[in-house]
């Protein structure tokens, strides 16, 4: 074998994307190709449910089943997003003060 033919490992990139990496990044959860998967024990709760989810415009497979436990825990999850903390940007060294003294940072509050 000549080296004008090597091609390098061709399966390893196959084999990185399998190994439990979502590969379906651009598809949501909640939506009409990835919709949640609901577990309810009574009708009642399912139409409970189901205004919820017609809401917040989230698609879901919904099963009434009394024997199992109630699972709405991915419901939960899109509903409950944690929000993203943003910090106030410290001042240059040069900006004025944001104690309003009228110096520069580095001579007051620095």
């Amino acid at each position: 074998m000549s080296k004008m033919f090597f091609k390098g490992r061709i399966d390893a990139r196959q084999n990185f994307v399998k190994a439990g990496y979502n590969t379906k990044r651009d598809i949501k959860l909640g939506t009409d190709e990835l919709p949640l998967n609901l577990v309810v024990q009574t009708a009642e709760r399912q139409t409970e449910v189901e205004a919820i989810l017609a809401d917040t415009k989230l698609v879901a497979n919904i099963e009434v089943n009394a024997d199992k436990e109630e699972n709405i825990r991915d419901l939960d999850g899109m509903l409950n997003k944690p929000k993203t903390t943003v910090f106030e940007k410290t001042p240059n060294r040069n900006d004025p003060c944001s104690c309003g003294s009228g110096k520069k940072y580095k001579k007051c509050c620095a």
